[in-house]
């Protein structure tokens, strides 16, 4: 990282954000909402790239010392900490390294998922299954925090569907790496002659956008609201009443679900959250013709679309298709080990 220039000048950012500060401080800038909104979010967003090189220089710092005594006589003690706050340091510098060139309108907000299986019933679904798992405790080791919005159980097994939010900074900018067809292949635990199957399933990601962002606009007029009983988990008040919400946009054809809560209100709220989503990338899509840039690039959910394939037989292997990253230890990635992965798409993709 190099302070003194190029997208770390923090001489620079320093200087904007004092003087960004002081226009806060006008009476003038206050008597302005649209204007005070626009200078909050820039030292916001200048706040978020000065803390992280502060506290890095900080712990850099409490590294040399430790480094000075291990050297001592007797210093071998530190040596254990010291490989460990090392550890650490790449793997935050690594982390910031990354945040820097997440640049895109969107990138640091929330994030939407939606899962969707390929052709192949409980095998597909089930795979669906094991991709949400594997975001799920990503989002969990990360400290995000995530929602199940909607759940379409398989019949048998697995997931016909399942959309969830992702609710921290840069979740969006991340998870737009994961977007795409993911292939698995393995010896099928629902095959009675234990015979190697391929199955499919395909990852959507939207950025979340807020109720007050003017790039969507939704008119309730052209909303439909049905309601229903939940099905699933959420006990039995859930069930036995109509607390489940499905919207439809009328003028695009788009249906959202949410079944997630006990109260009808916040399953609209909630349902409302994905359709601005949805309506989002439907608009961006009209305007510049690359869905990719949002949601990942619509292809059939099949053989020659995937991304990324997990191996578990007849060798294991995690390979991403556009990267040529490989990792050999299947388990820990569909635990959720999926950061070398997106940091190495991200960075070739800047």
């Amino acid at each position: 990282m190099n302070p003194s220039g190029g997208i770390f000048d923090t001489g620079k950012l320093t200087s904007r954000l004092t003087a960004v500060q002081s226009e806060l401080l006008s009476e003038e800038t206050w008597s302005s909402p649209a204007r005070t909104q626009e200078l909050l979010k820039e030292k916001s967003g200048i706040e978020n790239i000065l803390q992280p090189l502060s506290d890095l220089r900080l712990k850099s710092d409490d590294i040399n010392i430790l480094f000075e005594l291990s050297e001592d006589e007797e210093g071998g003690v530190f040596l254990e900490e010291l490989d460990r706050n090392i550890k650490a340091l790449k793997a935050e510098i690594n982390d910031t390294e990354l945040r820097s060139i997440l640049s895109a309108p969107h990138d640091k907000d929330n994030a939407i998922v939606a899962i969707h299986p390929g052709a192949g019933g409980t095998e597909s679904q089930d795979w669906a299954q094991m991709l949400m798992r594997m975001y799920l405790r990503w989002a969990e080791q990360r400290g995000f925090k995530t929602e199940i919005v909607e759940l379409l159980p398989g019949e048998e097994a697995g997931v016909k569907s399942a959309t969830i939010t992702f609710t921290g900074a840069y979740a969006y900018g991340y998870l737009k790496a994961e977007a795409g067809v993911h292939r698995l292949v393995r010896i099928s635990p629902f095959d009675a002659n234990k015979r190697r199957h391929t199955s499919f399933a395909a990852i959507l990601v939207y950025p979340e956008i807020g109720e007050d962002d003017t790039e969507v606009e939704i008119d309730e007029e052209d909303i439909k609201m049905d309601t229903f009983r939940a099905s699933g988990a959420g006990g039995q008040h859930v069930n036995k009443t109509s607390s489940a919400v499905r919207l439809t946009h009328i003028p695009t054809g788009l249906v959202v679900s949410c079944q997630n809560e006990r109260s009808q209100h916040k399953n609209k709220s909630t349902a409302l959250k994905v359709l601005r989503a949805k309506l989002f990338a439907v608009k961006k899509k009209e305007q510049d013709k690359k869905m990719e840039e949002l949601i990942g690039e619509k292809k059939d959910i099949a053989w020659g679309s995937q991304i990324r394939s997990y191996i578990l037989q007849p060798y294991q292997l995690v390979k991403d298709h556009r990267t040529g990253l490989e990792k050999g230890d299947v388990n820990f990635v569909l635990d959720g080990g999926i950061d070398d992965f997106i940091r190495e798409y991200l960075l070739r993709k800047k």
